[in-house]
């Protein structure tokens, strides 16, 4: 018989890639949904179908806010396999909403780890759990951060992040739970959300390119990240959740760029430069930085056969390209006076 996965944050980047993995594995799939009222599945359009026919992806509304709807999803869909990817990802928003985030980000994940305890303790089915760490908890420790690096948090974002990471240790300890945390570094795609800062620059980049953007405005542009490729990523993921014993994992290139040599891969693929088109903006600052995140995912590859097959400038160049064609479909619209044409400046 087919495994049965449930994913939480199956709208977001992850997610996405995620829910194809999967389904091309042969996977049932469920994804939770936050209700909402406009339609927010766009990462997932290609893959989800009417529902009224059969299909191997099924969407259900809930919430890492809602005990009770986690555990009757559970009870519904009887998974094999359970994926974390919920969250409110944003580190600059997380100083903005912080009880919002060490809600959904931490309590979520203790939520979910009861709600999983309680099935199996009922229905006697074993679950296994993968639980979306950040390389964020890590926070102001030196580069480059492994299994053992002492967690440094500089955000309550990162906060959380510990605190479900710890979670997942302790229910696994104490109730035998497979519970796993991957603690993924930087990881981004053509999907990635647009508040983020390299998708924020990608889009930007290729807006002024074709002349319906001039100035992209960002915050600290020494800070260092070991950037990846997102679909990679959810294959390090599966893959632990398929070992004879549940761990914890880093997934990580090993190589870490600042975001000015970010701006300068983009802008430069563009026959661009950066400086004259980039303005630094205090209001971007965090009110703790993160100086330089820069993974150790040795032990990924020695036991989960793991290796990133995407290098950060083959990402960039994969974001430019499918950037410049949204950009050219914009630029298309504000010719043609469609009323849903873009607005200048961002």
């Amino acid at each position: 018989m087919a495994k049965c996965a449930l994913i939480s944050g199956i709208t977001g980047q992850d997610g996405s890639y995620l829910a194809e993995l999967l389904l091309a594995k042969g996977y049932e799939v469920h994804g939770i949904v936050r209700r909402s009222s406009l339609f927010n599945t766009d990462r997932i359009d290609h893959l989800y179908v009417d529902p009224h026919l059969k299909t191997n992806l099924r969407l259900h509304y809930g919430d890492l806010a809602d005990a009770g709807a986690l555990r009757n999803l559970l009870d519904e869909v009887h998974p094999d396999e359970v994926y974390n990817l919920g969250a409110q990802s944003h580190v600059r928003v997380s100083f903005d909403q912080p009880e919002y985030t060490v809600d959904v980000v931490a309590l979520g994940v203790l939520r979910f780890l009861e709600a999983i305890r309680n099935y199996i303790k009922h229905s006697g089915k074993h679950v296994r759990f993968y639980q979306a760490g950040s390389s964020e908890m890590f926070g102001s420790a030196k580069p480059r951060q492994h299994e053992g690096t002492r967690f440094e948090p500089r955000s309550p974002y990162a906060c959380a992040k510990v605190y479900a990471h710890h979670q997942v240790v302790n229910y696994r300890q104490s109730y035998g739970l497979f519970a796993c945390n991957g603690i993924l570094f930087n990881h981004e795609s053509p999907r990635r959300g647009e508040t983020f800062v390299t998708r924020k620059i990608t889009r930007a980049a290729t807006r002024i390119k074709v002349g319906i953007q001039d100035k992209l405005h960002l915050g600290n542009l020494d800070a260092r990240r070991d950037w990846g490729y997102a679909a990679d990523y959810v294959e390090a993921m599966w893959r632990m959740l398929q070992q004879d014993a549940p761990d914890d994992y880093v997934v990580a290139t090993g190589e870490s760029l600042s975001i000015r040599d970010f701006l300068d891969l983009t802008f430069r693929r563009l026959d661009l430069d950066w400086q004259n088109h980039v303005e630094v903006d205090p209001r971007y600052f965090r009110p703790a930085e993160v100086d330089h995140l820069e993974g150790d995912a040795t032990k990924g590859r020695q036991i989960l056969g793991w290796e990133p097959k995407t290098d950060v400038r083959a990402l960039v160049a994969m974001m430019v390209d499918s950037d410049l064609q949204l950009a050219k479909k914009e630029l298309l619209l504000r010719d043609s006076g469609h009323p849903d044409s873009p607005r200048l400046g961002m």
